[in-house]
């Protein structure tokens, strides 16, 4: 065998591995997923309600676990059969008809509810399956993965989804409980992609992944194709990257002619129904602009094509040896020297708009994209070329439209256009997936400058990172996405410094975070505390001191003066005095030690309980009933205790850290008066907004946790509404820090901040992010004039 064949038989190997992997790692959180539906329709059946909701609930709950392990069964079967076609060589790429073809109702609203599951978990793992997309494509000498590679989410979607109706069960059952097939499947899915990533990495597969420009193709796919979707590595039914599968069959037609869909901006929320949490309607209604675009461009350019003339798509196709990836550069020179040439021009013509008349400038600027654009599209080798040029510059144009951007950032906006194009032109996941670092990048410089005003921006720290973002971009324009992604990390970066730069907002943050910490060790000693007095005969009116008075006394001291601190451990040793003294005392030698400690025992008491703030007659009642208490035990009037429970309690008291953890520790009390006894901080500029018990789902409290730094809201509290800027999350994520223009702050617990995005108290200032919207305006032009798409 030569060293090649050797090589080969080693590459497929390695691919079979990992795909095993991957399948065994996914198959073992279908049972889990099952045990949790079941524990949700449980729950739901034993919910009040009106007659006919309780009566459906219960008959879901008995359908469900009549046909539970069923569904397991069928489903991991078929997870394996599925990895077993692939390796058997089984066919694994949809064919296209080339005649019209209806397709069911059922089909449709099937691809419909294993499209939403694909989409969050894209969404989820969007950078390690690009990692492994990649990896696998480079192993396996490919263009991209086939339509039913099993490293594909969407390939397990759908089989979980056509498994659970082949098992009986309905598809309003499934809509009921997908959130909960989310929740359990995507860390173990994420957390497949990451092993397989390190698989392939530990087997010497791409250690370090090179984005220079690849330019992705199907092999002996058309090069003409629309802006890279079938021609640049996706066939026209490949799911788009972020989840929402486009084909044409997923609106009842298999290789639809060109002309005949409707409107493609009033298609999306027709063909797709939107259910779900805000945050998922959102981010389905986002997609449902990508894929409308996608369908424009395949409706009126897709079919017209015949063979390829593209030196760019030519020059993909490593010849016998199948498709390959080379940099941008290499393959459509002319072009490519194009788009480059046009970016400088704009770098330097740039200058002259950011002095004299906005409005002016801002005109100036978008006649002089827009000339360039036209520019462009005469030079562009193939259609698919012309389409991304004419759709990027529609997207700009937007943008630059934008008043609510400062005009001395969207100057800076503006010079992204070119970078912006090349990824387009280079990368088809741009116009698939929201989770692309270009669009990610732009959405968050976006959402975080549009809430200040210009006197604000201009001149601002928060302008020079942007010119720094664009600069860096501008300098390594071979790097494709990889310095979208190195520049987006850092301004995220960048955003959690600026935003809390401020004294005030630092000693706010210093002091929340230090009420998060001393709250949450009041909660793990108080629980580490009734462990230890489990088996202990200690009296009713100790244990409830030691537990709602000594166990936060305990947290304050360790916070303030540190764990093993003197002052700390002598705090910690009265707790084991205490539960000593109030034992009782036959003996004589007993007695008169209790007599001789007792003062400073009730010193001790009396120290902590200062510290903590209890003074005055509050304090004097705890010490009347401790008093009590020990003269009862001095008259043997108490249980008890041994003098081995009494060691091995102060024993473990002394460290008591240990011990504790941070189960149970997710409710914290919070108020104004707990910050300012902390630290002795003034709070009336503070808005404390903490929690008031009220019930909240699983899925706004994820929301809550996934709000990003930077982003504006308007809060509605107390009636006052008030635009708010996202600016600080604590360590736990149970406090969240708003900042509002005029210097007032609001500190929200985790709960009550899930109630108001619950209830709209709390609304995201932007319904959708800046490059949807441009999408979404682009669409709209194009709809209403579809010949500029090539003009």
């Amino acid at each position: 065998m030569s060293s090649t064949e050797r090589s080969n038989a080693s590459s497929v190997q390695i691919a079979r591995e990992t795909r095993e992997r991957f399948v065994a790692a996914t198959e073992g959180v279908i049972a889990p997923t099952a045990h949790a539906i079941r524990e949700r329709l449980s729950s739901l059946s034993s919910q009040g309600g009106n007659a006919r909701e309780m009566h459906q609930n219960r008959d879901d709950f008995v359908a469900f676990v009549e046909q539970e392990s069923r569904w397991v069964n069928l489903a991991a079967s078929g997870w394996r059969r599925a990895l077993q076609s692939m390796q058997s060589g089984g066919s694994t790429l949809h064919s296209l008809s080339g005649g019209l073809e209806l397709i069911g109702d059922e089909v449709v609203e099937n691809n419909i509810l294993s499209s939403r599951l694909a989409l969050v978990i894209q969404d989820k793992a969007s950078f390690e399956l690009n990692d492994l997309r990649l990896r696998m494509q480079f192993l396996e000498n490919t263009g991209e993965l086939s339509a039913k590679d099993v490293l594909r989410p969407e390939v397990l979607s759908k089989l979980l989804v056509d498994q659970w109706l082949a098992a009986g069960l309905t598809r309003a059952l499934w809509t009921k409980v997908q959130d909960v097939v989310q929740q359990q499947m995507l860390e173990v899915i994420l957390k497949a992609y990451k092993d397989a990533n390190a698989f392939l990495v530990s087997r010497g597969i791409m250690p370090e992944i090179d984005l220079k420009g690849f330019v992705k193709r199907a092999h002996g796919a058309p090069s003409s194709a629309p802006m890279g979707f079938a021609g640049r590595g996706m066939t026209i039914d490949a799911p788009l990257q972020g989840g929402a599968v486009f084909a044409p069959a997923a609106i009842g037609l298999q290789n639809p002619p060109a002309g005949a869909s409707r409107p493609a901006a009033a298609m999306s929320a027709s063909d797709f129904p939107l259910i779900g949490t805000p945050l998922m309607i959102a981010a389905q209604r986002a997609q449902g602009v990508l894929s409308s675009l996608k369908r424009f461009v395949t409706a009126r350019i897709g079919s017209d094509f015949v063979g390829g003339s593209s030196a760019m798509a030519a020059s993909a196709v490593g010849g016998a040896g199948g498709p390959r990836s080379v940099p941008l550069g290499a393959a459509s020179p002319v072009f490519v020297q194009a788009i480059m040439d046009a970016e400088v021009a704009y770098r330097a013509a740039s200058s002259r708009y950011v002095v004299g008349d906005e409005a002016t400038a801002i005109q100036q600027s978008a006649v002089d994209m827009r000339r360039r654009a036209a520019e462009l599209k005469k030079k562009a080798p193939t259609t698919a070329d012309k389409a991304t040029v004419e759709i990027v510059a529609l997207m700009f144009q937007a943008i630059l439209s934008e008043e609510r951007i400062p005009f001395s950032a969207r100057v800076w906006f503006a010079r992204l256009q070119m970078p912006v194009l090349r990824v387009a032109i280079a990368e088809p996941e741009f116009f698939g997936t929201l989770q692309h670092p270009a669009r990610m990048l732009i959405d968050r410089m976006g959402s975080c400058v549009m809430g200040f005003d210009a006197a604000a921006i201009s001149g601002s720290a928060l302008e020079g990172e942007i010119r720094r973002v664009v600069q860096v971009i501008e300098q390594y324009p071979e790097t494709g996405q990889r310095v979208f992604k190195l520049v987006y990390d850092e301004f995220v970066a960048f955003l959690s410094k600026y935003l809390t730069q401020s004294d005030a907002t630092q000693r706010l943050m210093s002091v929340a975070q230090q009420v998060e910490q001393k709250e949450t060790m009041a909660i793990q000693y108080t629980i580490e505390l009734r462990k230890m007095l489990n088996d202990i005969p200690v009296r009713e009116e100790i244990r409830e001191f030691l537990f709602k008075v000594w166990a936060e006394v305990l947290a304050l001291a360790a916070l303030r003066y540190g764990a093993q601190d003197q002052q700390t451990v002598t705090l910690k040793r009265a707790a084991a005095d205490l539960v000593w003294a109030a034992s009782a005392k036959p003996n004589r030698n007993d007695r008169t030690r209790v007599i001789q400690d007792l003062p400073n025992l009730l010193q001790r008491l009396r120290q902590g309980m200062a510290l903590l703030g209890i003074e005055g007659d509050p304090q004097e009642q705890h010490i009347k009933t401790i008093g009590q208490t020990l003269a009862d035990a001095f008259m043997s009037k108490t249980d008890a205790i041994p003098s081995s429970q009494i060691d091995a309690m102060a024993k473990r008291l002394a460290n008591l850290e240990d011990f504790v953890s941070d189960e149970g520790a997710t409710d914290l009390p919070l108020d104004a008066a707990s910050i300012e006894l902390l630290l002795g901080v003034d709070a009336a500029s503070i808005e404390v907004v903490p929690d008031t018990g009220a019930k909240v789902s699983d899925e706004m409290l994820a929301w809550a946790h996934d709000l990003q730094v930077g982003n504006w809201f308007m809060l509605d509290h107390n009636n006052r509404p008030t635009q708010v800027q996202f600016v600080w999350r604590s360590d736990r994520k149970q406090l969240h820090l708003f900042a509002a223009p005029g210097g007032r702050s609001f500190l929200i617990q985790a709960g009550r901040l899930a109630s108001y995005l619950q209830a709209g108290l709390l609304v995201p200032a932007e319904e959708e992010t800046l490059t949807v919207r441009a999408t979404r305006e682009a669409l709209a032009k194009l709809d209403a004039n579809p010949e500029r798409l090539l003009d």
